[in-house]
């Protein structure tokens, strides 16, 4: 039985301290890729969150429409007109905007959103919500987020102890005169790189908060479909006979084009795709370094390989497999790490930046195309190394 010597892993553990440090520089960008992704995750899961908690089958936008934050509005009439249309059981609106919030402790404004809906017909279907809906339908009255950012003060925090409403006061905009009302119950909903609280209210207290508002106009309005109609068939419908100044989502549809907005058409979209290529981009420039010094230290021992008969595929072999050892002894501490990291900065940022097992994999495929593409880099050293020379 030929028992293999593993040159590879002998060769970097010769030197300890060397191989501690191409280990940590190589952890150090993949630790540099999870924080990209993961708030490249969070920028998308957060912008979606309102998207994937409405209630209906299509959803009526403005034409206008660039995301859910802009203030895109259209006449309520169209929303009665795809209530005419065959396979459309019911429809819903939904008033969204920012106002100014008033921390009750320090006085500081802070900007925060309001969503406002009929609690009859309610748009979104999250839990908490349903179960206050009640509360809403009293005038001036709100549900606050409880995972609204530190800013707004301990809202959640003291209705949760005391059990009792608290007042509070809330500003349009365009006027220095605030409008009072009370946090009947909490929901979570959680903050986004545009917004950084949320309140609920019913579609009257929406109208009197915002006052600049006509009522006839809305921001989103949800279809309701009949059990077993085609959804995509009632999208062309719609979108064949409605006034062009109208566009008509699927959820996915709606879901995809707030993604794209924000990963094509907005600086922090492109930065993070940026830092992620960059990360990338030095990650093989360090490991080329790493390699490429290690093979020079051991040019003499790859020589005397070359001069008793190992050819260069052999040697080849040796670098590939350190590139593959580094990539994932540096993969393993890093991917520790970030878990801590991760739940830091979620903790901090109030938004949903967590790991994923696909981030995972990619990471760590990432990790060993980078190491081996650095490997196939480094190996022409070798191959040009002749005996005679050295020797």
């Amino acid at each position: 039985m030929v028992v293999k010597t593993p040159l590879a892993w002998l060769q970097l553990v010769r030197n300890k301290v060397r191989s501690l440090v191409a280990v940590a520089g190589i952890a150090f960008i993949v630790i540099l890729m999870f924080m990209q992704l993961g708030f490249q995750d969070a920028l998308y899961s957060s912008a979606t969150q309102v998207h994937r908690h409405l209630q209906g089958d299509l959803f009526l936008v403005s034409s206008q429409y660039k995301a859910l934050t802009a203030n895109q509005s259209f006449s309520r009439t169209r929303l009665y007109q795809a209530l005419g249309f065959d396979g459309v059981e019911s429809v819903s609106s939904m008033y969204i905007g920012f106002a100014k919030f008033k921390n009750p402790v320090n006085g500081q404004k802070y900007s925060i959103y309001v969503i406002g809906f009929e609690p009859g017909k309610p748009v979104m279907n999250m839990p908490e919500i349903q179960a206050n809906l009640d509360k809403i339908k009293i005038p001036d009255v709100v549900l606050f987020d409880r995972n609204s950012r530190r800013e707004f003060g301990n809202i959640a925090q003291k209705f949760e102890k005391e059990k009792t409403e608290q007042f509070i006061e809330v500003f349009p905009f365009n006027s220095l005169a605030g409008y009072r009302v009370r946090v009947g119950g909490l929901f979570s909903l959680g903050s986004s790189f545009g917004v950084d609280g949320n309140l609920i209210v019913s579609d009257s207290t929406f109208i009197r908060i915002l006052n600049n508002r006509p009522a006839e106009m809305i921001d989103v309005g949800a279809i309701t479909l009949k059990p077993g109609a085609n959804s995509l068939h009632i999208q062309r419908e719609l979108e064949a006979n409605l006034p062009n100044d109208v566009v008509v989502f699927t959820r996915q549809g709606f879901i995809n084009f707030e993604k794209e907005y924000w990963a094509t058409r907005t600086p922090i979209g492109f930065i993070l795709n940026l830092m992620l290529s960059m990360a990338s981009v030095v990650g093989i420039v360090i490991v080329y370094q790493i390699l490429y010094s290690n093979i020079s230290n051991q040019l003499v021992a790859y020589a005397t390989l070359k001069a008793i008969g190992y050819g260069n595929n052999y040697l080849f072999n040796v670098v590939f497999q350190q590139a593959f050892i580094l990539a994932v002894l540096s993969y393993i501490p890093a991917y520790a790490l970030c878990l801590g990291l991760y739940d830091f900065a979620m903790q901090a940022t109030k938004l949903p930046i967590m790991m994923s097992s696909h981030n995972a994999i990619i990471v760590l495929i990432s990790t060993i195309l980078m190491c081996m593409t650095s490997g196939a880099l480094a190996i022409n050293q070798l191959r040009s190394t002749d005996p005679a020379d050295i020797f």
